[in-house]
């Protein structure tokens, strides 16, 4: 696909003043994405991979002059947080006053969409003084979520300001009807520029410099290769079984090379969540058999042999059997078993457990290869830096204590901390066995006694699972590589040895007379621009990727495009199981991303854009307003036409967190935010709406707030409703596994609903499958009938000053948590999400100091016994039963901006 002929005639004159603003280096195809991108308003879409960081920076480079006013919406946290390290940005303050004055000092803001719907709303905002807005991710953008609600504020009341779009995936839009259309129409643009890695510019461009690549096909063990057999087998089978069972579904994209691919829950979700309560008890089994055997089929070859057995044997249980849909009876699965215990113990019944293949390449690439390679071209191995990048943070750890321990030490160690049953062993590892039991008797001791030291709960709980340890990227160096150690590595003693400088490292500080090997995942702890910081800081020689990755790929390639032409060219090593699911879901992967963008430059081909979409005509608006906003009243008085108020509706601050405000402005509804205490919605002077989810509504009838609520709705309003609303994407249905998942059956909460209405005669209950219907239900109930007064619903609530950004200060989930704990109540609730930092951070407070927080000594004791005294029998006759205190995780009391 070549570049649109319009943008390629641009001027000359005015593509070098554009390209003379650019601060940061371009390729080729990243120029003309650039030009295209600012002399239009366009939705880009780019190749995983093939990150659009540099032309946002661009972008922004230009953009950030106090004169100007730029959004960034929709941002990642990691997106966010390197944009505003890169431009020395300040975060948006929390007060709605400081707020408004930090729009008008203009700049680029990064600002999280809600709050920015509400501060339109408030006019705290200058709408039209607003140069333009930069929506990143836009994949994920509806009509009915918070961007598009966003975006149609803003065009609405300024019509010469850009909005230029960006996303990198984009395999998302192709899910459902028209769904780029629909993006592009809830953006507000009207191009469409499309640029995927077969685009003749891109092509043209990364083959100018190309890193020297070597693909390592790793043949598979005679086990390994058998045990994928079986579980092919057991997967085209239970595939086969599951659409037999259900004729009458769309189950098109549920096939078995669908199966293997990292996407497979979502295209099960989107198939089956609307249907998933009239679906019978054995699909769901075969549904959850599916993602299990998923799972084995990926740590068949991720894992180690111990590691696989481990996992295998818990699904051998006679419990486990009663609850999956019988895969366990076949032949296949019976094969399956025998051979993973034949992975790790021998014919003589000894635990001799088989390395993973790939472990010996890696090996021999670390040690052999790659330091016989740069003797050999002169080089100084002293110098040289390795990067070996694979798929996630338990394989990082997997690497790292393989090559610090050896193949051996590692496997042992690995089944004694699995708890597998070892009678015997083999010859080779009768001296490890003594010392890896002493390791770990002793490391017990230790923790033993940190426990007894750490009595009163500050202890963080049980380091005795392999993942405790687990991080993103681990540094090791090379011992000197002499002969004496190449036959160290035969007798499978470890040439490598850690980094002990590891925590908080600084890469660029690295100053040692040894090479460096970074073991790193393709996203440190979620971050895309993880790999692409770690290349410029590490500029590796080399790098092995020991898994495959599609987004790695590019990046490397770009990487390496982007070298200065005296430096180094990077040798990569592909690692790859030959003939095996992982070399087929990298293929899928990629024929996945063809077909989308090959459907999108189609869709493209025949798209009709009317001209009016950009939203900088009232055409755009008088068609798309569901309603009419300027309908002229028939009744008369004094013998004039009266012209109808346009509807409003009072919105409590809470409810921007949901899509139901969008869709009532695009039904020409006006909004109105406030923080009120009674109801969620305010439709007319009598009409007060509590709106509840399902999880809401069974939080709110365990803790008893829902009674509370309903009785402050009874007694200032004549009308009360209370909204029981579905998701759209989820069953119009109160029962079965969703409400069996809970704290609560669906029993329960029919018996507390009915308690309810007759406790609340005038409560009515009004049920809703979708926030869509919920918009046409509160329009319908608006017609003819008077706005509420504002001043008034603030009158009630008694707080007509709070801060209207007070709830999003708190994480909505640990707040609920908290309040259900003994010892919290509604008047130290506040203290203790106030100076409370996470719920790792209570747990670790003493009891003193829960005094102090909390200003209650009572309560302090009680929150205190309930995290920390160990619950004991009241029989003390009967045998003692251990109790395990739940680890919690450690979420922050407040919500991320």
């Amino acid at each position: 696909m070549e570049p649109s002929k319009e943008s390629c005639e641009t001027g000359d004159s005015e593509e070098t003043q554009t390209l003379s603003d650019i601060k940061y280096p371009l390729l080729s195809f990243e120029k003309q994405i650039f030009i295209d991108a600012f002399e239009k308003d366009a939705l880009v879409i780019m190749a995983k991979g093939m990150n659009y960081n540099n032309i946002i920076s661009n972008l922004l480079w230009i953009y950030k002059d106090p004169g100007n006013l730029v959004l960034v919406i929709n941002s990642s946290d990691h997106e966010e947080k390197y944009f505003m390290e890169k431009f020395n940005l300040s975060s948006l303050p929390t007060l709605g006053a400081d707020r408004e004055k930090a729009y008008l000092e203009g700049g680029v803001h990064f600002v999280s969409t809600r709050i920015l719907v509400v501060d339109l709303l408030k006019n705290r905002v200058p709408i039209s003084h607003i140069t333009g807005i930069i929506v990143l991710r836009a994949h994920t953008v509806l009509e009915s979520c918070q961007e598009a609600f966003a975006l149609r504020l803003y065009r609405q009341n300024n019509k010469t300001g850009f909005v230029k779009a960006f996303s990198n995936s984009p395999i998302s839009f192709t899910f459902g009807y028209f769904q780029v259309e629909k993006v592009m129409r809830a953006l507000f643009v009207t191009e469409l520029f499309l640029w995927p890695r077969f685009h003749g510019t891109t092509i043209q461009c990364l083959k100018s410099r190309q890193a020297q690549v070597t693909e390592l096909h790793v043949p598979l063990t005679t086990n390994v290769s058998y045990i994928q057999t079986c579980l092919l087998d057991i997967i085209n089978y239970t595939v086969k079984q599951l659409k037999t069972t259900n004729r009458t579904l769309d189950m098109q994209e549920i096939t078995t090379e669908n199966c293997i691919t990292k996407k497979f829950h979502k295209i099960l979700q989107s198939q089956l969540d609307s249907v998933w309560h009239q679906l019978s008890t054995r699909t769901k089994e075969y549904i959850q058999d599916l993602k299990v055997l998923r799972s084995m089929t990926v740590n068949l070859l991720h894992d180690d042999s111990v590691s696989f057995y481990s996992l295998v044997s818990k699904y051998r249980t006679p419990e486990y059997a009663q609850i999956n849909s019988g895969w366990i009876l076949l032949d296949s699965a019976e094969q399956l078993f025998r051979l993973a215990r034949g992975r790790v113990f021998n014919q003589k019944q000894e635990f001799d457990p088989e390395p993973c293949p790939k472990w010996k390449c890696l090996s021999d690439l670390l040690s052999q290869e790659i330091p016989d390679e740069i003797k050999k071209e002169g080089g100084d191995i002293n110098n040289s830096k390795i990067l070996v990048l694979c798929q996630d943070s338990r394989t990082c750890l997997q690497l790292n204590n393989y090559l610090t321990m050896g193949a051996n030490k590692y496997l042992f160690y690995t089944a004694f901390r699995r708890d597998i049953t070892i009678n015997a062993v083999s010859s080779k590892y009768n001296k490890l066995k003594k010392t890896v039991t002493a390791e770990n008797v002793k490391k017990d001791k230790d923790k033993k006694q940190d426990k007894s030291e750490n009595k009163d709960g500050d202890s963080k709980g049980d380091e005795g699972d392999l993942d405790d340890t687990m991080r993103s990227n681990y540094v090791l160096t090379l011992t000197q590589a002499t002969q004496t150690d190449k036959k160290k590595v035969a007798k499978d003693e470890s040439m490598f040895e850690p980094i002990s400088l590891m925590d908080n490292l600084d890469i660029t500080q690295l100053e040692i007379e040894k090479p460096v090997i970074c073991i790193q995942t393709f996203k440190e702890n979620g971050c895309n621009f993880s790999l692409e910081k770690s290349l410029e800081a590490l500029r590796p020689d080399y790098i092995i990727l020991y898994h495959s990755d599609i987004a790695a790929v590019r990046q490397i390639e770009l990487f390496e495009c982007r070298k200065k032409p005296e430096e180094k060219i990077t040798k990569v090593y592909f690692m790859m199981y030959n003939k095996t699911v992982e070399e087929q879901a990298y293929l899928t992967a990629l024929k996945r991303e063809k077909l989308a963008f090959e459907s999108l430059i189609q869709t493209k081909s025949v798209m009709v854009v009317p001209s009016y979409q950009d939203g900088k005509t009232d055409e755009y608006f008088n068609l798309n307003v569901e309603h009419d906003d300027n309908a002229v009243d028939t009744r008369k008085a004094g013998g004039q036409n009266q012209q109808k108020e346009k509807p409003l509706v009072i919105v409590d601050m809470r409810e921007f967190r949901s899509d139901l405000p969008a869709l009532l402005h695009k039904k020409g509804i006006n909004i109105e935010p406030v923080t009120i205490a009674i109801g969620d919605y305010i439709l007319t002077p009598d009409i007060c709406v509590e709106r509840k989810s399902i999880s809401d509504l069974i939080g709110s009838l365990n803790s008893g707030r829902l009674y509370t609520q309903c009785t402050q709705m009874c007694r200032n309003y004549s009308r009360p409703i209370l909204l029981i609303e579905f998701d759209q994407n989820k069953p119009f249905n109160l029962q079965g596994h969703f409400v069996a998942a809970t704290d609560t059956s669906g029993a329960d909460i029919q018996q507390k609903l009915q308690l309810l209405t007759i406790h609340f005669p005038r409560l009515k209950l009004v049920w809703s499958p979708s926030p869509y219907a919920t918009a046409e239900l509160f329009y319908e109930l608006k017609q003819g009938r008077k706005n509420p007064n504002v001043e008034e619903a603030l009158a009630l609530s008694g707080d007509n000053t709070a801060d209207d950004m007070f709830y999003e200060r708190y994480n909505i989930l640990v707040h609920d948590f908290v309040q259900k704990l003994p010892g919290v109540n509604s008047k130290n609730l506040p203290r203790i999400m106030d100076r409370g930092v996470s719920l790792d951070h209570l747990i670790s407070l003493s009891q003193e100091e829960l005094q102090v927080m909390i200003e209650n000594k009572r309560d302090a004791d009680t929150l205190h016994s309930i995290l920390h005294v160990k619950p004991r029998p009241i029989d003390a006759n009967k045998d003692e039963k251990h109790y395990g205190k739940k680890k919690l995780t450690g979420k922050l009391f407040r919500s991320k901006k």
